[in-house]
This record gives C-alpha cells, sequence and structure tokens, in this order.
C-alpha cells in the first residue's frame, strides 16, 4: 500500500505568456513526489476551477505574471468555493507587491512566491500545509 500523492494543478491564468516559472513549479513538485496536473497557458478562472474538480486537487498554484493578480486569484478562489472545495489551497506566485499579497491572504488565498523563491521553500510549504489539513485523506492509492 502506498500513501495518496498531493495532487496540485499548475495554472496560467489569464493573457500572460511566460510559462517559465509554472513549469519550474511543476518540474519541483513532481520531483518532490507530488502528482502535478499543469494546465498549459491562456487559462480562464473558471476553466481552472472545472478542472480541480475533476481532477479532485489539493492545491491551486497559480502564476501570474501579468499584473492581474488582484482579479485572478480572487475568482478561481471563489469558483473553488462555490464548488464546495473550501479545502483546496490556493497558492501561487508571481510579481505580487506585499501589500497586495496581504489583501490576497487576508481573503484566504495561501502564501504567495516572489521572483528568486527557492522551488524548496514552495514545496516544504505544500507538504506543511497538506500534512496541517488534509492528511486525514492519505491512503491507499487507486
Amino acid at each position: 500500500m502506498t500513501e495518496r500523492k498531493i495532487r496540485v494543478l499548475v495554472a496560467k491564468p489569464g493573457l500572460d505568456g511566460h510559462d517559465r516559472g509554472a513549469k519550474v513549479i511543476a518540474a519541483a513538485l513532481q520531483d518532490a513526489g507530488m502528482e502535478v496536473i499543469y494546465t498549459g497557458l491562456h487559462q480562464t478562472p473558471e476553466m481552472i476551477a472545472t478542472t480541480a474538480l475533476q481532477e479532485d486537487v489539493d492545491v491551486v498554484a497559480l502564476s501570474v505574471l501579468s499584473g492581474a493578480h488582484m482579479t485572478l486569484f480572487p475568482r478561481v478562489k471563489d469558483l473553488l468555493d462555490k464548488q464546495e472545495m473550501t479545502d483546496v489551497l490556493v497558492t501561487g506566485g508571481g510579481i505580487l507587491p506585499e501589500e497586495d499579497i496581504a489583501a490576497l491572504q487576508a481573503l484566504g488565498v495561501g502564501r504567495l512566491f516572489g521572483p528568486g523563491t527557492a522551488t524548496a521553500d514552495a514545496v516544504d510549504y505544500i507538504r506543511s500545509w497538506y500534512d496541517e489539513n488534509r492528511g486525514d485523506r492519505a491512503g491507499p492509492s487507486e
């Protein structure tokens, strides 16, 4: 019997076409033993929330470099909440001013990461969050 892997959806919402960071974090999470679903570029919040539901993910990690983070993060969080996925972590990164990070976290978004953050920090954060919040889901893989 093996433990259930942490399932992470890595998504690039909006029109931003820069996906290097998303691909780097997706590879780091996968290398750390997590199951990663990468949506690719130009995803709408609705597409992301639908995929999160269909894939039964534990975490949605958004990469936003376009400056639209104050719209995209809350919209994805709201759509997940409406699908009764209130126990899914919404996290991510991008070019995010400190005051915006605080505002997003006040809305229920998890820790957010800026450029230059070590991938190990994101891996450790997701593992820690999962152990504290969803560890009871661990069990045999299907």
